[in-house]
């Protein structure tokens, strides 16, 4: 089991900052992908930007050059820095890890979300 919770949401202006945490359980190093995905108001769950075990990072095409994930494995935590936000940005964010494994040579995969933590972007 991996429990994640997600801290640093808050109201900031479009062109604003804010970084967001996820605190993991286990040793980060354990988890085979991390990432953020987020939800808008009446839209659908969407990735943001992940990081594989071994360090290859992935974004979304509307954060490209905005937002940065990165990890801290002494702290077992995951960071997005997101820059320049929009108003778009709008969403609940939602930290996610997954776990694969073998299971008498059959792989097998967990998957788990933290809670969510608002970001809402407005003038």
């Amino acid at each position: 089991q991996v429990q994640l919770v997600e801290s640093g949401g808050s109201l900031v202006q479009p062109g604003g900052s804010l970084r967001l945490s996820c605190v993991a359980s286990v040793n980060i190093f354990s988890i085979t992908a991390m990432g953020w995905y987020r939800q808008g108001p009446g839209k659908q769950r969407e990735l943001v930007a992940s990081i594989t075990r071994g360090g290859t990072t992935n974004y979304a095409d509307f954060v490209k050059g905005r937002f940065t994930i990165s990890r801290d494995s002494a702290e077992n935590t995951l960071y997005l820095q997101m820059n320049s936000l929009k108003v778009e940005d709008t969403a609940v964010y939602y930290c996610h890890a997954r776990v694969e494994y073998s299971v008498g040579g059959v792989p097998r995969g967990s998957e788990y979300w933290g809670q969510g933590t608002q970001v809402t972007i407005s003038s």
